[in-house]
């Protein structure tokens, strides 16, 4: 080798090593549950706890997505699975840990816990740099476009905690009283107003934001039934709620996802689309034209149960034209799956498998998505997932 190629060779390799990996990166973060498991007839246990992690995945390559870092953190499936976040520069995570999990004789239940976890993601590995008390069973969770404010459904306690984002510095600023349970919560990409599911309400509430400051307008919209997750369109014109229709497991009957003005002032419900049994996990496409529903499957269910007629799960593909949403098709996923991602360019889709302990990876083209049979092992059962705020 030359002295000029030598020299070349060495500016690269110097300028490599002083770029941080994570800003080389798109990052994916999971919320893996080993204390609630599912046998092969459907019937649920709690088991100890102790072996709950949280990972951080680089998506980075589409097809073949790494685990960068998994921690021993206890985290729940009894959720909705958007319980965590990255900030929009990943510089932060942030994951709500909805329940404790408490010892009852010789079994164990679950119960409210209040605490916020934030991760530096910038450091080399990933690490763990704070606790946050916020409500009781903290679960659902949004950050602002700006990345410098949060927002916390805290289902046991029926309100919101507001949470300053400022560097490394995470801090609640304020709690907003909403008088019923809520369970997800979603920010505008303007960050001037939130929606709110109201999950045993049926509702949809709406928040107005002033930088800090969070205000319940008391306008709530009715929507169907056991509204659990919910998102935003990147231009800010419609909101969608997936409305689970049994509280949290599939039960043989059709659900829909509903549709939000949010143009109309105030904001109203426009339209209800059927999607199939029991939609949790919800997410809209970073190009605003494409949204899936996860729809639970049979994995969670008594196998002899009525209408179980298939274990795994599947998505329910919604084309958004405008304000109208339709349902164009259907793909066959895994084992109870539950948290939902899309890669930042829209071109793939990450779907959490429960019971099979994977990521299923998809490939997004317009309205079409396809399965690419690959597969990311994790060392746990995925219960939550989330990419960066976008």
């Amino acid at each position: 080798m030359t002295l000029v190629r030598l020299l070349l060779a060495l500016t690269i390799a110097i300028a490599l090593a002083w770029c941080p990996a994570s800003s080389l990166a798109d990052l994916m973060i999971v919320g893996n549950d080993e204390k609630v498991v599912f046998d092969a007839e459907g019937n649920r246990a709690f088991v100890a706890p102790g072996k709950d992690t949280i990972s951080i995945v680089d998506i980075t390559n589409r097809e073949a997505p790494r685990i960068v870092i998994s921690f021993p953190l206890m985290n729940s499936i009894f959720g909705p699975p958007v319980n965590l976040a990255i900030t929009p520069d990943e510089r932060l995570a942030l994951v709500a840990n909805s329940v404790d999990w408490i010892q009852d004789g010789a079994s164990w239940k679950p119960g409210p816990d209040t605490k916020l976890y934030v991760f530096d993601l910038k450091s080399n590995p990933p690490s763990h740099i704070g606790t946050v008390e916020v409500g009781k069973q903290p679960s659902g969770l949004a950050i602002n476009r700006a990345g410098n404010l949060a927002l916390v459904a805290n289902r046991a306690d029926k309100s919101i905690s507001v949470l300053s984002i400022q560097g490394n510095s995470v801090k609640l600023v304020d709690t907003v009283t909403m008088g019923d349970e809520v369970a997800s919560v979603a920010i505008t990409p303007d960050g001037k107003r939130a929606l709110a599911t109201k999950f045993p309400a049926h509702k949809i509430a709406l928040l107005s934001i002033d930088g800090q400051k969070v205000t319940y307008t008391k306008h709530d919209m009715p929507v169907g039934l056991w509204p659990y997750n919910i998102d935003i369109t990147p231009d800010g014109k419609i909101g969608i709620s997936a409305d689970n229709g049994n509280s949290g497991a599939p039960d043989g009957h059709i659900d829909t996802v509903s549709i939000i003005d949010l143009e109309h002032q105030p904001p109203r419900v426009i339209d209800r689309v059927v999607v199939g049994d029991a939609p949790e996990g919800f997410a809209i496409s970073p190009k605003g034209d494409v949204a899936v529903a996860v729809l639970l499957g049979g994995a969670s269910v008594a196998k002899n149960a009525w209408f179980n007629t298939r274990r795994n799960g599947s998505l329910a593909v919604l084309k958004i034209d405008g304000k109208k949403v339709t349902k164009v098709g259907e793909v066959e996923v895994g084992g109870l799956p539950e948290g939902v991602v899309f890669s930042p360019d829209g071109k793939y889709l990450y779907v959490g498998n429960y019971t099979d302990r994977d990521v299923s990876i998809l490939k997004v083209d317009g309205t079409r998505i396809t399965d690419t049979g690959k597969k990311l092992k994790l060392p746990g059962q995925p219960a939550s997932m989330r990419g960066r705020a976008q």
